[in-house]
């Protein structure tokens, strides 16, 4: 049986993942210090089993020294694969050298995750470079994509929708979802001067005016670009429009910004715990994680 462990703040995607799966939960507890330093205890796996541990990575940085604790402290307690569940896959953007001496961040992640961990399942990883996760990757990487699980959403929640993409790299996506629903589609043009300037050019939409406008992307984290999107619908006399995103960080009040610029609802997936986390894609990352785990190598016993 798999020993499943959750990192704090990801206790209730790793139960829905035990509902699915039937795998057991197991604890994981971790203690910080007034000092800042992290004590990580485990219950041990059963002998030779296979431990998976689940950790979205949003805010990064205090999460991944306790993570790769976890990972060496199952494995050493006599775990025979260490997996990952890493709903959400930080340091993604930084996947080339922009500027001399920088470091490139999502090569030096996956250099560590691929240390300490034998497979790792993400959902819809910002890959902007890298064609897929192998590149950055030393492991066994598998992708989940939200597509399907948005379409649903959007064809029991909302009436005639428009798929607006807020830039061009959404634009795949937003056709892949429009195609399935049926639905128009158009895709803005984004000018970035900066993390937090954005501007961004929304083609003609006139011929949908009695349309709900649906706009999607990826990951909302300052949520500039939607902001904007949504200030280039203003007076255009549409529907509440609707804002949904994979990966809901929410940073510098993102969430109260757009509601301010407009938006009605604002949907996510459940990668990253929250109140707009209503799109669930825990049933898919656990079919994976099934197929993973029975892919396990045989014993030298089983093959004698």
């Amino acid at each position: 049986m798999t020993a499943l462990y959750a990192m704090p703040g990801n206790e209730a995607f790793s139960a829905l993942l035990a509902r699915h799966s039937g795998q057991l939960q197991h604890e994981l507890q971790l203690h910080r210090f007034p000092d800042g330093e992290s004590l990580v205890r485990v219950e041990p796996p059963a002998a030779d089993a296979d431990a998976v541990i689940v950790c979205t990575l949003d805010h990064p940085d205090p999460k991944l020294l306790p993570l790769l604790m976890a990972a060496a402290t199952v494995r050493e307690l006599g775990a025979r694969r260490v997996g990952l569940i890493a709903p959400y896959l930080a340091y993604m953007r930084q996947d080339i050298r922009f500027h001399p001496g920088e470091a490139v961040s999502a090569r030096i992640l996956g250099q560590l995750l691929g240390s300490a961990f034998d497979w790792l399942i993400t959902v819809d990883p910002h890959l902007h470079r890298y064609r897929t996760l192998d590149e950055a990757y030393p492991l066994d990487g598998r992708v989940i994509h939200a597509a399907p699980r948005v379409v649903e959403w959007i064809r029991s929640h909302v009436e005639s929708p428009l798929i607006i993409g807020p830039d061009s790299e959404s634009a795949q996506w937003v056709n892949a979802v429009a195609s399935a629903l049926g639905a128009p589609c158009v895709v803005a043009s984004k000018d970035r001067h900066g993390d937090r300037e954005v501007q961004v050019h929304l083609p003609g939409i006139e011929p949908w005016a009695d349309h709900t406008p649906v706009l999607l992307d990826d990951i909302i984290a300052s949520g500039h670009t939607m902001i904007e999107t949504l200030h280039g619908l203003d007076g255009k006399r549409m529907r509440e429009p609707v804002c949904i995103g994979v990966h809901g960080i929410f940073a510098d009040a993102a969430m109260e910004k757009l509601r301010a610029a407009g938006a009605g609802r604002i949907v996510t997936s459940n990668t990253i715990a929250g109140e707009t986390a209503t799109i669930d894609i825990s049933e898919d990352v656990a079919l994976l994680m099934g197929e993973l785990i029975d892919r396990r190598p045989a014993t030298s016993e089983s093959t004698a």
